[in-house]
């Protein structure tokens, strides 16, 4: 419970809207787990492991705006890692990354390929600009891109490069929400691990901020199998700040 200190040691902008900050500690990485990064006086916030001494942020809010601020030898706080990682597969493997969800899956399939497995990913983003990893996808497999305004790859959703997946033994998927439900939509649940983002405040499965029906995220997640979140309220609502329900 009682939160790390860690001291930046490098910064690298990913893309105009992400960057991946490297600290002067190394965590066990199992992809898919997260740990919470205290940014003081600020708030504290889950963030999956990009690397086993990083993690890899989006700025879109108050907290993560401030994480921005930090520069080389600035510190912030760490706690975990939390919650289930990613259930190893080996065979034919399809990666599904929507925006800074590649953060979890470029170690991810860094680690299954080195157990052999044949890995084809799907990368995608709102802009050319905004891809991440690609060079950590390309190095292990076949990558294959789409953008939302067509800048590079397929014209529109990551979604529309699905209709090869019945040749896959194992699909994990991160990104937004409703992205990630349209792949659900279309795969075999059963063989499908998803990894959510939800608001987390403990960390640790007491306060209940993070639960979709009787699941709680932080706990019993972030990587759920589809045929389990296929029987829940997934993709359809979620808690906010304050601890409602609302539609997602």
């Amino acid at each position: 419970m009682k939160p790390v200190n860690v001291i930046i040691t490098k910064v690298v902008d990913e893309t105009p809207t992400i960057r991946t900050f490297f600290f002067d500690t190394s965590f066990e990485l199992i992809p898919g787990r997260f740990v919470m990064v205290w940014i003081r006086g600020v708030d504290e916030i889950p963030m999956a492991l990009s690397y086993e001494n990083a993690i890899t942020v989006q700025k879109v809010g108050p907290a993560t705006s401030a994480l921005f601020e930090l520069e080389e030898c600035d510190s912030f706080g760490i706690r975990g890692p939390y919650g289930t990682g990613f259930e190893i597969k080996n065979g034919s493997i399809m990666l599904i990354a929507g925006g800074v969800g590649a953060a979890p899956l470029a170690p991810l399939a860094e680690k299954i390929s080195s157990n052999g497995a044949k890995i084809t990913t799907l990368l995608g983003a709102r802009t050319r600009d905004e891809l991440l990893f690609r060079e950590r996808f390309e190095s292990v497999g076949e990558l294959k891109v789409a953008t939302d305004d067509g800048s590079e790859g397929e014209h529109g959703y990551v979604t529309e490069l699905l209709e090869a997946q019945e040749n896959h033994d194992q699909i994990y998927c991160c990104g937004p929400e409703i992205m990630m439900k349209k792949v659900l939509d279309i795969v075999e649940p059963s063989r499908t691990q998803l990894s959510l983002h939800r608001y987390i405040k403990c960390g640790i499965g007491i306060c209940g901020a993070c639960c979709v029906d009787g699941l709680r995220v932080c706990r019993d997640g972030p990587v759920f199998s589809g045929d389990v979140l296929k029987k829940t309220e997934f993709g359809v609502f979620r808690r906010n700040e304050c601890g409602e329900r609302v539609r997602v």
